[in-house]
């Protein structure tokens, strides 16, 4: 599974309430919910992101709350990947189980910049800057992960498996 796109870029610590404010959290449509995502952070993510961008972002991604709604929103937002230098561990199983591409890179979160143009590779974990040439390696999930991140999550692998 591979990714293409404009990058987000994102610092330390940036928390469920930033991803999607819970002052929004009174509807369960996704589509609706990702009319806001980022948007204390970054007012423009939802009128600039396109399919496959990708953001990047410091330290404790996702940290806070324990709710879906943050790894569904940026999902939904067609972000191709997130790449972080760490994530929350509730965020991390969050978006296993949605099925969002997540990698945990620290020299690719420290290095890559907003605008760059970057390539991910989920099979190898190959990251690659397009915009300065410049290559990382994380540390790509297992097959068995990878399989419940392209069927679109935990449920929609199980459901295909039976």
């Amino acid at each position: 599974m591979k990714t293409k796109g404009t990058v987000f870029k994102y610092p330390d610590n940036v928390d469920t309430d930033v991803i999607i404010p819970a002052r929004y959290l009174n509807t369960a449509d996704a589509n609706e919910l990702a009319k806001h995502c980022m948007e204390d952070i970054d007012t423009q993510f939802v009128k600039k992101v396109k399919s496959g961008d990708v953001m990047v972002a410091g330290w404790n991604f996702g940290c806070g709350s324990s709710r879906e709604h943050a790894p569904l929103v940026i999902k939904t937002c067609k972000t191709g990947c997130v790449i972080a230098k760490s994530f929350a561990r509730i965020f991390y199983r969050n978006a296993i189980n949605i099925g969002l591409p997540i990698l945990e890179c620290e020299a690719a979160a420290e290095e890559i910049n907003a605008n760059d143009e970057v390539s991910v590779d989920f099979d190898t974990g190959i990251i690659e800057n397009l915009t300065t040439g410049k290559t990382y390696k994380a540390q790509p999930f297992p097959p068995f992960i990878q399989n419940i991140i392209e069927k679109g999550g935990l449920l929609a692998s199980l459901k295909e498996n039976n």
